[in-house]
C-alpha cells in the first residue's frame, strides 16, 4: 500500500519543500502522512466543488498547486474547503512555490515546454523566473498566437514593441514583477499569467514585450504532465485531473 508520505518523498526528488519561498505554505496541509491512498485528484486549486468531486470519485487525497490554507484561519464555515476536507476525510497535499521552482520538472518548465521555449534554466535573479530561447526568432504577433493556442486561451494580452523575439523569460502565475530582471537577462519577451499596470509601463520603458496569458492558464498546464509523472512512479494509484475546477474566465 502506498502512503501519502511515499508521494511526498517522491516530490522531494524534483520539488523539495525546502525550496518553497518564505511567504509560502506548501506541504501536507490536511491529513496524515501515514494515510494510505488508492485514488488521487489533482487540481490547481482546492474549492468546495473539488472536495465534493474527490469524495464522489473515492479519492483519499487531493494534490493542488495553490495552498488550501495560506493565511491564518480565523473562522471556518461548513462550506469552506478546509472544513469539508476534514469532514470528508480527504487529505490535501499542496505544492506551490517549490513546484514553481523545479528545474527538472515544475510549473515554469512545463509552461516553457508547451510554448516551445528550450534550454530553460532558473534565473539567478527575480522570483520564480526562468529564461530560455526559441529555436529561431519569430514575429511577436505569431509567438503570441502560438502561446494562445498552446495554452488553450480564449484570449490574452500582449505587447509587440520588439517585432521579433527569440530569448524568452517565463514566470507563471503572478510573475509580472519580474519585468526588470527579465530585461536584465536580455529577454525579448516575458510570458506570465498576471501583470499589473505599472509593471506593463516598466516593461514598455525597458523595450520588453510581455504576454499575459492569465494566472490559471499559465499554471494549469502543469497538471497533466504531473499526473503522468506520478502515474509512472505509482502505477497502483489512479491519478485524475479535476473536471470541476476552472477560473471560469471568458472574453468578449
Amino acid at each position: 500500500m502506498t502512503k501519502i508520505s511515499d508521494i511526498m518523498e517522491y516530490f522531494e526528488t524534483f520539488a523539495p519543500l525546502t525550496t518553497q519561498m518564505d511567504f509560502d505554505n506548501s506541504g501536507l496541509l490536511v491529513g496524515d502522512r501515514d494515510n494510505t491512498v488508492k485514488k488521487v485528484l489533482l487540481s490547481l486549486d482546492i474549492t468546495k466543488d473539488v472536495v465534493l468531486e474527490a469524495e464522489e470519485l473515492g479519492c483519499e487525497l487531493i494534490i493542488s498547486h495553490h495552498p488550501v490554507i495560506f493565511n491564518p484561519i480565523k473562522h471556518m464555515g461548513t462550506h469552506d474547503p478546509s472544513y469539508l476536507l476534514a469532514n470528508k476525510g480527504v487529505s490535501a497535499l499542496c505544492m506551490h512555490t517549490n513546484l514553481d521552482l523545479g528545474t527538472e520538472f515544475g510549473v515554469n518548465v512545463a509552461l516553457a515546454n508547451v510554448i516551445g521555449v528550450h534550454n530553460v534554466k532558473l534565473a539567478d535573479i527575480g522570483e520564480c523566473l526562468f529564461i530560455g530561447s526559441l529555436d529561431t526568432a519569430v514575429e511577436m504577433k505569431n509567438f503570441a498566437q502560438n502561446v494562445k493556442a498552446a495554452l488553450n486561451c480564449s484570449g490574452l494580452r500582449y505587447t509587440d514593441l520588439k517585432p521579433n523575439v527569440k530569448t524568452v523569460a517565463v514566470s507563471s502565475g503572478a510573475g509580472g514583477s519580474n519585468v526588470f530582471e527579465a530585461a536584465k537577462l536580455g529577454a525579448d519577451v516575458l510570458v506570465t499569467g498576471e501583470i499589473k499596470h505599472h509593471e506593463i509601463n516598466a516593461a514598455n520603458s525597458l523595450n520588453l514585450n510581455i504576454i499575459d496569458a492569465g494566472h490559471f492558464k499559465s499554471e494549469d498546464i502543469v497538471i497533466l504532465p504531473l499526473i503522468k509523472r506520478l502515474s509512472d512512479r505509482f502505477s497502483n494509484i489512479i491519478f485524475t485531473k479535476s473536471k470541476s475546477y476552472s477560473d471560469f474566465i471568458k472574453y468578449v
